[in-house]
């Protein structure tokens, strides 16, 4: 497996921003899709979820190959990719927006805690889900689904393009994950992205700070006055931004 390209440095300005303005910095350049849809987090963390995507795909299941059986099988797609998923990675499972039947639980997600992993995400929903929120990695999914994932879905592929919350999800793309959302971002971007979502940050905390004084949006928000371009120097001299 190919390690990704994105800088260290870009990684940790990613856990500094939003999912919503990471989205406005991809929709400038044409990136409309790149929000998982339909997940929210298990429990909220207060720091961003950030890492390259290691994903498994799910199909649909053929009852004769979806046996309890199949758990004995080391080299089972789901077993072997929690086994596998790097350190640093957020594994990310395409569960074919269907919630009915569980990705994970607890046990396995507890694994991928211990290996080392971002995160996780799914479209899907995770059974023993409130004792996944209570883990120290982020978690994401649909909703709680106690069901085998046998009942419905056969994982059948690793680290592969995938589809999540209709959401293209390449190997080694960078998942962003904040207390609302997640976010793909393509890797070849990732370092662009990243720094031009620190400056809408910092752009974005001055203009709240105003508002809650009063200010109108208007010339503000966006940026159309040359005196608040000036003002927004001042702050960030002033805030160390």
């Amino acid at each position: 497996m190919s390690e990704p390209t994105v800088s260290p440095a870009s990684i940790e300005m990613l856990k500094d921003v939003s999912v919503a303005t990471l989205a406005t910095a991809l929709y400038k350049r044409g990136l409309r899709s790149q929000v998982i849809q339909d997940v929210r987090p298990l429990k909220r963390k207060g720091r961003n979820m950030v890492g390259p995507a290691f994903t498994l795909r799910y199909m649909p299941a053929r009852e004769d190959r979806n046996q309890l059986v199949e758990f004995r099988n080391p080299k089972h797609p789901q077993r072997h990719a929690i086994e596998t998923c790097p350190e640093g990675y957020v594994l990310v499972m395409d569960s074919r927006k269907d919630a009915r039947a569980a990705s994970a639980g607890d046990i396995l997600i507890t694994r991928l805690m211990q290996r080392g992993a971002a995160g996780v995400v799914t479209d899907g929903g995770f059974r023993d889900a409130m004792n996944i929120g209570e883990m120290d990695m982020p978690a994401y999914h649909n909703r709680p689904s106690s069901p085998t994932n046998l009942t419905l879905n056969e994982a059948i592929d690793i680290n592969v393009p995938i589809g999540c919350g209709d959401a293209p999800v390449f190997p080694g793309d960078i998942i962003v994950g904040d207390d609302d959302s997640v976010i793909v971002v393509p890797a070849h971007l990732a370092d662009e992205i990243a720094a031009e979502a620190v400056e809408m940050t910092a752009y974005e905390d001055f203009v709240l700070s105003k508002v809650q004084g009063g200010a109108t949006i208007i010339g503000l928000y966006p940026a159309t006055k040359d005196e608040h371009l000036e003002e927004f120097k001042e702050w960030r001299a002033k805030m160390g931004r």
